[in-house]
């Protein structure tokens, strides 16, 4: 079984200013500047055979370069739940259709339907008993955060394999947008 996701990497200049944030949150476990990234489908441990159609399948996947910014910034949970940070993307919609185009590429391969609502965004740390005032104040601190127009060219499919501190990630296909 290999472990694996669907993303686009950050470019390094979208890298240095997300790690600038990753500060002030004392139950944050931040995520290394090497993952930053956004997730377009996450496909979960999968047998070789299917990883090998899923590749396929991705590979076959058509659509033009875009851009995309990123804007603003948000937690996922409430009060005691609170258990991600994250950065958030402007609204695209080629993004979504190449979210789209994964979660049909996923379908096809027989993996199970997503049933969560996607939705697009860079996770900036992990939380475990994080004060809920410390990270309003978190994120009412970066809350501007907008970058320059981000181009994409292509995405990429990953392994992840966890590790003590954080997940590591290897990039095991790249896909070209067309």
């Amino acid at each position: 079984m290999i472990r694996l996701f669907a993303a686009l990497p950050m470019p390094a200049e979208a890298v240095a200013g997300l790690t600038r944030r990753q500060t002030g949150v004392e139950a944050a476990r931040w995520s290394p500047p090497e993952n930053l990234h956004l997730t377009l489908r996450f496909f979960g441990d999968v047998r070789e055979d299917v990883a090998r159609d899923l590749d396929a399948e991705l590979m076959a996947v058509r659509a033009p370069p875009f851009e995309i910014e990123l804007s603003g910034v948000g937690a996922f949970g409430e009060g005691p739940d609170l258990h991600v940070l994250w950065a958030g993307l402007a609204p695209s919609e080629p993004l979504s259709r190449l979210a789209k185009a994964c979660e049909a590429a996923a379908r096809r391969v027989g993996l199970k339907p997503d049933t969560r609502a996607w939705r697009p965004h860079v996770t900036l740390a992990y939380l475990k008993r994080a004060d809920p005032a410390e990270v309003g104040a978190w994120i009412q601190a970066n809350n501007l955060l907008k970058s320059p127009p981000i181009h994409v060219a292509s995405f990429g499919l990953y392994s992840s394999f966890l590790g003590s501190e954080h997940a590591h990630h290897r990039l095991e296909a790249e896909y070209p947008l067309l």
